[in-house]
């Protein structure tokens, strides 16, 4: 069972949360805190694999909890759960060791993937959240930064340009692979590929760079 904690400070959507998650065979929610301070005491005490964090809650916030949870309770994986403010609580988040991202809108299908992809070791990073941190961090390039990005994609191959295209956009494996008729995991398969070759941590990155080469634009 993948244990996981449920951190919001609205009741409605920590109830909400453990509905869909409680559906699951494979999940349990063991605990949930209203704010940081508590999250990260909970995390603690109930020998949780994942913790689900907003980003805006009273006393702690989600930022400050996930370096706090990062410092006493390194095995657990963080996933920061947000509408998406400020663009510059994604990039501290992202290096601050959060296991990905999450959209408060997102269907429920989606938030046990997430959670099961943490509990895995994987990072994840939903396609809107995707979509999101390139969209911001890309305007404002120079004709420098397109020729590196360029030069840094003649290593991959036509199909591999094809789906990092798609990348760039926010697509998920799934629908990556309805709109170039590929399997899923084959999709996934060639996202691994291309983030080796690009020497990119997440797809993130990947579609950032995607986006500075003027890959799909």
């Amino acid at each position: 069972m993948i244990r996981v904690l449920v951190t919001d400070d609205e009741p409605l959507i920590r109830a909400g949360i453990r509905m869909i998650l409680s559906s699951a065979e494979d999940i349990e929610v063991v605990a949930e805190a209203a704010d940081g301070r508590e999250a990260v005491e909970l995390a603690r005490t109930h020998q949780v694999d994942v913790a689900l964090l907003d980003l805006q809650m009273p006393v702690m916030d989600g930022l400050t909890a996930l370096a706090e949870l990062r410092r006493a309770a390194p095995r657990v994986r963080v996933l920061i759960l947000t509408t998406f403010g400020e663009r510059q609580n994604v990039l501290r988040a992202l290096s601050g060791g959060s296991a990905g991202f999450l959209l408060k809108d997102s269907a429920p299908a989606e938030l046990m993937r997430a959670v099961r992809a943490a509990a895995a070791g994987e990072a994840y990073l939903s396609p809107g959240a995707t979509r999101h941190v390139v969209d911001s961090l890309a305007s404002g390039g120079t004709a420098q930064r397109e020729e590196q990005a360029r030069r840094r994609l003649e290593k991959l191959t036509e199909r591999e340009l094809e789906v990092l295209a798609l990348l760039g956009e926010g697509l998920s494996n799934a629908d990556a692979g309805q709109r170039i008729h590929m399997s899923e995991a084959t999709v996934k398969a060639y996202v691994s590929r291309i983030l080796a070759k690009l020497e990119c941590e997440n797809r993130v990155q990947a579609a950032l760079l995607a986006r500075d080469a003027g890959l799909g634009v």
